[in-house]
């Protein structure tokens, strides 16, 4: 479903809205929830509920009632805990609730009331936790579903701020910041024989042309001249050619430049080295890296912000074909370094490394992060809700997980001491692209430190994250989260230059 959220600094009884979400601690009446300016009869709904323990206000309860008026003839009131744990995200996931309960309705318009109890902090924020939280949670992949349920398609959100409690600013960003996310979803969710390195760099050029954004796509026949030999190895095997995608963005005061890189495997099946067939269908999801920067490029583009960012994709598809990629071969990277293929499955490095090498010689970047599903290793390590992190430069680690803690896109770092770079050696060639069982999140990103040289760099690994999270309530039951998209759109917004 897609929300038309806008910003009101009027009460709901000068608003024509046929529902209206109320945002309730703990045990709290109206009067201690903040909400005295409500109409008397809808105070007296909420009271009762509250009395009778219809409604106890907890952390991801919800309660639909009906008013008995004609406008807003429902009440949807959602719990949000107590009151002194109150904190963005807590209020970021009941919006979220909020919107999965609004993509079932059929009201074609409602409210949101905020209140002095959502407002934590003296930002004014609070309009834009709530607008993303909706935004997120009321997203739905529909698009294979050959018969659609009843509910609306658009649904008119008015967030009521009677108090001056948040802005419209404030409003209209929560909404872009989900909508990029939702954007890096459906890329995500979408199949992969429709979804292929081809199709991938048109909606990166689409995106491009609509948002004033340079782009750029260096083909196979260049790539060989490049000498990108770890990229074209994966692609070998599948009949669609490799694409190395470019997004730029550039404001004319900016000073810095940022790379942000994603690996985009349309589909990975392992190559030679196969995947087993259970879940296999989920590594159209190897491509959410990727998916994420061009979340956050759309984001970007709309924000304006004084940073110079490149957007950058390797795509490619990973497949056993006659002319596949064999264990035991060796390729030359574009930085001229010999790697000695031993698994074909541990492709993302590969692409990433030729990708990485080649944007920070091109465009000087002051700092790059990548991200990528990378290892299942990380799932193993950290589960589905932390995304692992590891890094060069202690600085820029800090501020990435400062926007990991700011956008709920929460990180883990992970250590990066030299002796787990021994494990790469390779016999024949400088370099193997596996290290073995152990610590391999850590080899994996010590791997891709071989491609960046000294410039400021992290790595994420969002294999745990970038699909399927359960228990995040404006995140979706099944597919992809869009995770990245604004840890990156924090992190872009607040550049400072590193020390």
């Amino acid at each position: 479903m897609d929300l038309k959220i806008s910003y009101s600094s009027k009460g709901i009884e000068n608003e024509d809205v046929e529902g209206l979400i109320v945002f309730l601690p703990e045990k709290s009446d109206t009067r201690a929830a903040g909400l005295s300016d409500l109409p008397e009869n809808l105070k007296k709904i909420i009271n009762t509920a509250v009395r009778e323990e219809v409604f106890n206000g907890k952390t991801g309860s919800s309660q639909r009632l009906i008013t008995g008026s004609a406008k807003p003839s429902q009440l949807l009131l959602i719990g949000v805990g107590k009151k002194e744990e109150l904190n963005p995200e807590i209020i970021r996931r009941a919006a979220g609730g909020a919107g999965k309960a609004l993509a079932c309705s059929k009201l074609k318009s409602i409210g949101v009331m905020l209140s002095n109890v959502l407002s934590t902090s003296s930002s004014k924020e609070c309009g834009q936790w709530i607008s993303e939280g909706l935004q997120l949670g009321a997203y739905e992949f529909k698009s294979y579903k050959s018969s659609e349920n009843n509910s609306p398609k658009n649904l008119k959100v008015r967030i009521l701020d009677k108090d001056a409690l948040s802005s419209a600013k404030a409003v209209k960003l929560g909404a872009l910041r989900a909508v990029s996310a939702n954007l890096a979803r459906t890329l995500g969710n979408t199949p992969a024989n429709d979804m292929n390195p081809g199709k991938l760099a048109e909606e990166a050029k689409n995106l491009c042309k609509t948002e004033g954004l340079k782009y750029k796509v260096i083909e196979e026949k260049e790539m060989k001249k490049l000498g990108m030999g770890m990229l074209l190895g994966v692609s070998q095997g599948s009949i669609t050619p490799a694409k190395l995608i470019f997004m730029e963005y550039r404001h004319p005061e900016a000073k810095d430049t940022l790379a942000v890189v994603g690996k985009g495997v349309t589909f990975d099946s392992g190559g030679i080295s196969l995947k087993p067939g259970k879940s296999m269908d989920e590594m159209k999801f190897d491509m959410c890296g990727s998916a994420a920067v061009l979340g956050a490029m759309n984001a970007v583009a709309k924000i304006k912000p004084k940073l110079n960012v490149i957007g950058v994709v390797p795509a490619t598809e990973n497949l056993p074909g006659g002319n596949a990629q064999r264990p035991g071969d060796i390729v030359t990277a574009y930085n001229g370094k010999k790697v000695e293929i031993l698994n074909t499955d541990a492709e993302g490095r590969l692409i990433l490394g030729d990708a990485l090498s080649y944007t920070i010689e091109k465009y000087n970047p002051v700092a790059v992060v990548d991200l990528a599903t990378l290892t299942g290793a990380c799932v193993v390590a950290l589960g589905h809700h932390a995304t692992g992190a590891l890094s060069n430069h202690s600085g820029f680690m800090e501020r990435i997980r400062q926007a990991g803690e700011k956008s709920g896109d929460r990180v883990w770092e992970l250590p990066n001491f030299p002796e787990y770079g021994e494990l790469l050696k390779g016999k024949y060639g400088d370099l193997q692209n596996i290290g073995g069982p152990a610590g391999g999140t850590i080899t994996g990103g010590k791997f891709l430190q071989h491609f960046v040289g000294d410039t400021p760099w992290v790595h994420l690994d969002i294999a745990g994250t970038a699909w399927n999270v359960k228990y995040v309530d404006y995140h979706p039951a099944n597919g992809a989260t869009g995770v990245g998209v604004r840890l990156l759109i924090d992190l872009i917004s607040e550049w400072r230059p590193l020390n």
